[in-house]
């Protein structure tokens, strides 16, 4: 979920399906042979929206819903079929030419930066309007190489009258997590497609990987996550792997980028790690295979003892992270989102936790 400081782009990709082995304050290559089956990680049900409220220093940070007029928008028409939606996306990861065989890991990134960008103090950003096929957004340099994954998904928008850029940014970013074993994730239709850029939030608002624990709670505060939350969002550098002509940054968090799995966290505790020895920005590298990375926001996780906790936690329970994740990965888009249904029935995030 973090960008290098200058281009500020978000890491890498996020990835594809089978894992090789033989060795083993909140919030190698040696082989190691997983095999595609999904990580049974129980799919557990989303309990719905996580905390409302984070606390920082006495402030307390609500999330709020958009007042935009614009974004009143009624739920996309119910002629959609979103099922066969998913299955259009999922049809559409496979591909043995891109990065680790699966456009999966960028279609996540694509979701997350899509709506990473919402702030509950002005009620800004988020994935509402898919803005991010506009300028000023689709020129961030945080958002270098999405223009690939909008392009894939291209023929889905066709092939669906009615569905929106906004939702389907979002639901590809799902159906993605999905299909690489992760936990079933709740997601809805409703978001609206605003006409141009003139929306977007100012640049800077997704992470920096090369800051620490403050930056990281500044970013995520923004959002109306606790570190807990934040722990678990992290969690999706299980997937995928950084790009120098993304990021700056190179290679891979686990020996399974395309499989979702704990093994981020168990890797972040487990192994020795050290600066690597190389011409771009600063990153870590395993001292056993030097085949793994790990960026400085990485080892903030475990160097601040309250995000350090839940890494501990997520390392030896797989089940419970795949539900915290869910649950957060959920909320995070849906943030500025005012659901609104012909019937009245679909509430918004506000009155979902207000009522």
């Amino acid at each position: 979920m973090f960008s290098r400081p200058l281009s500020r782009v978000l890491i890498g990709g996020f990835a594809r399906r089978s894992l090789t082995s033989q060795a083993r304050n909140n919030s190698g290559r040696q082989q190691y042979q997983w095999s595609r089956a999904r990580w049974n990680f129980g799919r557990a049900k989303s309990t719905g929206v996580a905390a409302t409220v984070a606390l920082s220093g006495g402030i307390a940070f609500v999330l709020h819903a958009s007042n935009a007029p614009s974004d009143k928008k009624l739920a996309t028409s119910s002629k959609v079929d979103y099922n066969e939606v998913r299955k259009s996306i999922a049809a559409l990861l496979d591909d043995n030419n891109f990065d680790d065989g699966s456009y999966g890991p960028l279609l996540v990134r694509l979701g997350w930066h899509a709506s990473g960008t919402y702030s509950h103090i002005d009620s800004t950003g988020g994935s509402n309007g898919g803005c991010m096929r506009f300028q000023p957004e689709s020129d961030w340099g945080a958002n270098k190489g999405l223009h690939l994954a909008r392009q894939r998904l291209e023929s889905v928008y066709h092939k669906y009258p009615g569905l929106t850029y906004a939702d389907l940014y979002t639901l590809a970013a799902v159906v993605a997590i999905e299909e690489m074993g992760g936990p079933k994730i709740k997601w809805r239709p409703g978001r609206c497609d605003h006409p141009d850029g003139k929306k977007s939030p100012p640049d800077g608002r997704l992470p920096d990987a090369a800051q620490g624990a403050q930056h990281i709670r500044d970013i995520f505060y923004r959002m109306g996550f606790t570190d807990q939350e934040i722990v678990a969002l992290v969690g999706a550098h299980s997937l995928g792997r950084c790009h120098t002509d993304r990021s700056g940054f190179e290679g891979p968090w686990t020996f399974a980028p395309t499989t979702f799995s704990n093994e981020y966290f168990r890797l972040l505790l487990e192994e020795k790690w050290q600066i690597r020895r190389w011409k771009g920005p600063k990153q870590y590298e395993d001292v056993k295979t030097k085949t793994l990375m790990m960026l400085p926001a990485d080892m903030a996780l475990i160097e601040d003892p309250e995000f350090r906790k839940y890494v501990v936690q997520y390392a030896k329970d797989g089940d419970t992270f795949a539900k915290d994740f869910a649950a957060a990965f959920e909320k995070l888009l849906e943030l500025g989102v005012d659901f609104k249904t012909t019937d009245g029935n679909n509430k918004s995030l506000w009155s979902r936790i207000f009522g």
